[in-house]
């Protein structure tokens, strides 16, 4: 039997659309085998958000070489959009292959050791979700961004805004819950840019969250990341209602200065980004919040790095991504003076990563003696079965395979020391 391997790197967005890809080859007779098992096929589908990322697909793949010596090794995605003729000449690629072409089968098949065009040739929508275990799915529902942020790279590994149509939305959502799935992610690159369908602007992600909230039932959904200025009032409040989407938001900030925010072409103030955090709290208390920072960013100097520090500090989140600044080409970010010393860029890092542990702590000790609704995941660590509240506490009680996939109502006892929590059924 014909065999493939996967590996995935990146966002969840990347997880969904390996998922897609995977379901095709199964469709077509392969059988999936490990990436290090010498399977006929290798797919690694790459990200390149940092310099840091390209590195760790050039080091898999020289393991992968190592380990499956007989395997061909194909590379999609973000790195191979950005870089096809790098990719095929790293030593044991044989074949790069960019964003229009990576869900259609026959590229992988090809003779052709480069399958790449233009990004702005890929216009159309397409698809694609993932399922982990039957409890969490990860579901496409927008691709691109017309943003243009100084430091990003996403626009051109990933072309313009485009999304799915509301009734295709509807209609994924559908199977996925029919498939067993028992929580629901809508994710996309720039999620709240919801709406552009078939080059033009015919939706909102407002109204497409009034149609899901009103026909989809029994089940979790969470919304992935989504810019400050595009999380409206009327968006917060849906939520705030809803019987199916869960009380937790994640939403980059990149920096407390507004001066920063305005060199990486951010389109919002650090004022507008408390407006939501603190509009959110007010309406659901116990809601989780988290964002993604960026740190030395060029011109990010003590004074600037120290109003982030305040101002997260100051701040009713409960837990940060966070990134030391890296410089990508073709970026406008290059030409900007004042280049910050990568010690110092680490340095700051694991200032805002302990501050992040401190506020998940607090958030978590916020949620002691409630009582959540946990989705319990194929995850087992010593006697514990881990989940998820729907306010994203991770949980976790004495194993019992009986609950995996399974949601209970569980009283949140105390924290312990891998900073999860505590819980009982009840």
């Amino acid at each position: 039997m014909k065999t493939v391997g996967f590996h995935t790197f990146g966002c969840k967005l990347n997880f969904s659309e390996t998922s897609s890809i995977s379901r095709e080859f199964s469709d077509n007779g392969f059988k999936k085998k490990s990436i290090y098992d010498n399977p006929n096929k290798v797919i690694i589908n790459t990200c390149s958000v940092t310099d840091n990322a390209d590195k760790k697909c050039q080091d898999l793949i020289r393991k992968i070489k190592r380990k499956s010596p007989d395997s061909e090794i194909t590379v999609v995605g973000c790195f191979a959009q950005l870089k096809p003729k790098e990719i095929i000449n790293i030593e044991g690629v044989d074949k790069v292959i960019g964003a229009k072409n990576k869900f259609k089968f026959e590229s992988y098949l090809s003779d052709s050791s480069v399958i790449h065009s233009k990004i702005n040739e890929s216009k159309k929508f397409k698809s694609s979700f993932s399922i982990d275990d039957r409890t969490r799915s990860f579901l496409k529902i927008q691709d691109g961004c017309n943003y243009g942020c100084s430091f990003c790279t996403i626009p051109l590994a990933r072309g313009r805004s485009r999304s799915a149509a509301p009734e295709e939305v509807l209609s994924n959502l559908k199977e996925l819950i029919k498939k067993g799935s028992k929580e629901i992610v809508l994710s996309g690159i720039n999620i709240g840019d919801y709406g552009i369908i078939e080059g033009k602007r015919s939706n909102d992600f407002y109204n497409l969250l009034q149609v899901i909230d009103d026909q989809i039932k029994d089940i979790r959904i969470r919304i992935s990341s989504i810019e400050p200025n595009l999380l409206s009032n009327e968006i917060i409040e849906l939520i705030s209602k809803s019987k199916i989407f869960v009380h937790h938001f994640h939403i980059p900030l990149q920096s407390g200065s507004n001066k920063i925010l305005n060199g990486m072409s951010r389109r919002y103030t650090s004022e507008l980004y408390e407006d939501r955090v603190k509009y959110i709290k007010f309406l659901m208390p116990n809601a989780c919040i988290g964002g993604d920072v960026i740190v030395g960013f060029p011109g990010e100097d003590n004074s600037e790095f120290d109003k982030t520090l305040k101002f997260i500090k100051d701040l009713d989140i409960s837990y940060l991504h966070v990134f030391p600044y890296s410089e990508r080409e073709n970026t406008r970010a290059l030409s900007l003076n004042e280049s910050v010393p990568i010690e110092i860029r680490n340095k700051r890092s694991k200032v805002l990563r302990l501050l992040s542990d401190k506020k998940k702590r607090d958030f978590y000790e916020s949620n002691i003696k409630n009582v959540r609704n946990v989705l319990f995941e194929n995850k087992v660590k010593g006697d514990f079965i881990y989940g998820f509240t729907d306010n994203y506490v991770k949980t976790k009680i004495k194993f019992n395979r009986k609950l995996v996939g399974k949601q209970c109502n569980v009283l949140l006892k105390k924290i312990d020391n891998d900073l999860s929590v505590i819980g009982e059924i009840i």
